[in-house]
């Protein structure tokens, strides 16, 4: 069936906005968008960040015979090479105030310079939050505003061994000018905010099951005036019951993940907590409580030791050592491609997990977006920051890298943006967005 949504039906029939209402009560027209060829096509979108820049001679792909070929950091996608989408030579182009690290975190999003400010890093001038919003919390308003694309939370802040801490070196995702959004690294933290409601209801559910035993027994031993009164107190707990079993019929389309609560936040959790904020979101996408998240790994300097992978150095550290240090290159390199691998287990249970509302899985209605705030991190350069597109959400046409002329990275949101039906034409620096969206069809 075709995909044909209100407001390009209306504009095919050329006409603006301020006649919508009119033409809306036309007989033909409410043919059309009874007859269930209008549609709304589920898009989602998840923004996965990790930290400290790339190895770039082993993330960037190679073209041998017209065939994108992955080096060893990309390896893990390779089951889904045909959906992935390399950007090379886009640039973060926002100055301003703050060190190198802080705005490539906190306007990797934004597309906006930091407000001044009291935070002081590395040899830069000090600065405050990101003075605009970010583009998850643009589409999480944009979808939020209709009814056909309204979920239950709009949006996801979920994160892994983020420090508690709150500075630029921490948040990504902004609400609005200095408006930093505090991501969930913990999962129990994060399935009671889901789910919490469900075991509200049933702890509700049975102590209305106590409560309408107690009343019947005590109804047998009073006057028959005392009973009446009684008996309407049946009836409250009959009426709380039906609303109980109103929320019960509103099944999930699937069952909340088995997630143990606790498990630890500490260095050595890290493994175990991605699989679990993996999970989480997945579900959520799933029973469309959100169509937008943020899953983000650490933070920009973030400093975590792989000693899963018997690396026992700081994640940061390593990224400074000179390009001559093959140790520390070695270490990046295998850092980075167990990086890969979580991206890569995301998308496998995007693929695994049949879209509800329509044909196909999850990952065919999702895009994620897999970037850092620094293309290499002893240079702390904002070049050709390594943003890899996997997913068919928005269309964009996979199997390929494409090379760009050094564009700033406000181009990409505008894009992104474009093909969630958003029809952006500038998004945070406006002085970056010349051009216009970039052409990724």
């Amino acid at each position: 069936m075709k995909t044909l949504t209100r407001r390009s039906l209306f504009r095919r029939l050329g006409v603006s906005p301020l006649v919508v209402p009119l033409l809306s009560a036309l007989p033909s027209v409410r043919a059309v968008l009874g007859a269930g060829v209008v549609s709304v096509r589920p898009r989602r979108v998840v923004f996965v960040f990790t930290p400290n820049g790339t190895v770039p001679e082993e993330f960037w792909p190679v073209e041998r015979d017209g065939r994108m070929e992955f080096g060893k950091i990309l390896a893990p996608l390779e089951p889904w090479r045909d959906r992935c989408l390399v950007l090379k030579g886009i640039s973060n182009k926002v100055r301003g105030d703050g060190d190198g690290h802080m705005r490539g975190m906190s306007c990797l999003l934004t597309g906006i310079e930091l407000f001044p400010g009291n935070i002081q890093g590395g040899s830069d001038t000090p600065a405050g939050w990101a003075s605009g919003i970010s583009i998850d919390q643009e589409l999480k308003g944009y979808f939020q505003k209709d009814e056909a694309t309204r979920t239950r939370f709009g949006s996801l802040e979920l994160g892994v061994a983020v420090p508690d801490r709150a500075d630029p070196w921490t948040r990504w995702s902004y609400g609005g000018p200095n408006q930093p959004m505090t991501p969930m690294s913990d999962p129990g933290q994060v399935l009671r905010y889901l789910y919490g409601h469900m075991k509200e209801r049933e702890t509700m559910g049975s102590v209305l099951d106590g409560v309408r035993g107690e009343l019947r027994t005590a109804a047998g031993r009073l006057p028959a005036q005392d009973r009446a009164m009684l008996e309407r107190h049946l009836e409250l707990v009959r009426e709380m019951e039906v609303g109980l079993k109103r929320e019960a019929d509103e099944k999930l389309r699937v069952g909340p993940p088995e997630i143990a609560e606790g498990g630890g936040s500490g260095n050595d959790s890290i493994p175990e907590n991605m699989k679990r904020q993996t999970a989480l979101l997945v579900n959520a996408f799933a029973n469309d409580m959100a169509r937008v998240a943020t899953l983000q790994f650490t933070n920009s300097v973030g400093g975590a030791r792989m000693t899963w992978l018997g690396i026992q150095e700081g994640h940061h550290a390593l990224s400074h050592d000179p390009d001559l240090n093959v140790d520390s290159l070695g270490k990046l390199t295998r850092i980075n491609t167990w990086l890969g691998e979580q991206v890569g287990q995301l998308v496998k249970q995007l693929a695994e997990t049949p879209e509800p509302a329509g044909e196909g899985s999850l990952l065919d209605h999702t895009t994620v977006i897999w970037t850092n705030e620094l293309g290499k991190g002893n240079s702390h350069t904002h070049d050709n920051i390594p943003f890899v597109l996997i997913g068919g959400g928005h269309g964009f046409r996979g199997g390929r890298m494409l090379t760009l002329g050094n564009v700033a990275h406000n181009r990409l949101w505008l894009s992104l943006a474009q093909a969630s039906g958003h029809e952006l034409t500038r998004f945070g620096n406006a002085g970056l967005c010349e051009g216009g969206a970039l052409d990724l069809s």
